[in-house]
């Protein structure tokens, strides 16, 4: 006869361990681009991560559906909550101002996300500013950004450059998204709210493919630890994401993940791949992870550290019967 099981833990023994071995992943959106990206998340349902808005816009915060614990209103003595005006000067003396409330803010993360769509002067002022404080306190601070669209004006442009470079100095490794390659996948009809939003989505996904890793239990899971390994001091990374349904799902969303227009460099040019493949509850297979990671090795360098998960999502993430695979290639010089 076999031995009796051992009684199984208690949901609150389990829930301990589970947060004892968890690390704790802070999402902070700067600005309004990066508020609305965050609002985006509360509205999915990401689980796992802390998410805050940072922001010099009073009114604009008091609409979003984050908790209001995690609403970090900066500069209040500077701009009165009125906003920057478009100045990044003003957004950069606002987070300093506010340093402080800030450091309080991201105590205790292993893991930060500094997110914003760069061109205003929230998001381009403060940012760097809030990514350097992050840096300092030794957490793991990656940048996920979007530069502004064409139509947006060249002074924004500029404004975006600069906050780019500020911030590139201050992360571990730095993200951007060229808002005008999102349009290749759209229809000329496409309205400008709909361009916008799709920016927003795009760092949303961004930073759902990193952390869905981390925090959901998987087919392959990922200790924090690898993900730091690749994106510790890694410069600069590039982003692609591929969904795809049918019989060749697997395959069909690896190639348009690495040939995804977000994919401004090739990836056999990156020294460390992190890579994420979600399939609907059920729905996604071993000869699928092996299918979709046979497209991607074939493309990268050999002496590449690569670091995969794959899951499982019960949330609206993924349509049922499709797969969503996301690429972050990281060590471009």
């Amino acid at each position: 006869f076999l031995p009796p099981s051992p009684p199984a833990p208690s949901p609150s023994a389990f829930d301990a361990a589970q947060q004892y071995s968890s690390a704790t992943i802070k999402v902070i959106g700067v600005g309004g681009g990066g508020s609305n990206a965050v609002n985006s998340m509360v509205e999915a349902n990401i689980t796992g991560v802390e998410l805050w808005i940072v922001n010099t816009d009073a009114q604009a915060m008091a609409t979003s559906p984050v908790n209001a614990e995690r609403r970090l209103a900066i500069g209040d003595k500077l701009t009165r909550g009125l906003g920057a005006g478009g100045n990044p000067e003003i957004g950069q003396l606002a987070a300093q101002e506010t340093r402080g409330m800030v450091e309080q803010a991201l105590a205790g993360s292993d893991m930060v996300f500094v997110t914003a769509g760069m061109g205003g002067g929230t998001g381009s002022g403060a940012a760097p500013v809030i990514a350097g404080v992050a840096k300092a306190m030794g957490i793991l601070t990656v940048g996920i950004v979007t530069m502004p669209f064409t139509f947006e004006g060249r002074r924004r442009y500029n404004q975006a450059l600069e906050g780019v470079q500020e911030l590139q100095r201050n992360v571990d490794t730095l993200i951007v998204i060229p808002n005008d390659r999102l349009l290749t996948n759209a229809g000329r009809d496409t309205p400008v709210g709909d361009a916008f939003r799709m920016a927003d989505d795009i760092l949303r996904q961004g930073v759902r493919g990193i952390c869905d890793i981390i925090t959901i239990p998987g087919l392959v899971n990922v200790d924090f630890a690898d993900v730091r390994a690749v994106m510790a001091d890694a410069g600069t990374s590039l982003m692609g994401i591929g969904r795809a349904s049918g019989k060749s799902r697997a395959r069909e969303a690896a190639i348009a993940a690495i040939s995804s227009p977000l994919l401004e460099l090739g990836i056999e040019k990156a020294t460390g791949i992190v890579w994420n493949i979600t399939g609907s509850r059920d729905d996604l297979t071993l000869h699928e992870v092996n299918e979709a990671a046979e497209v991607i090795y074939d493309m990268v360098d050999s002496n590449a550290l690569i670091i995969f998960g794959a899951v499982i999502d019960a949330s609206s993430y993924v349509e049922p019967g499709e797969l969503s695979i996301t690429i972050i290639a990281t060590g471009f010089s």
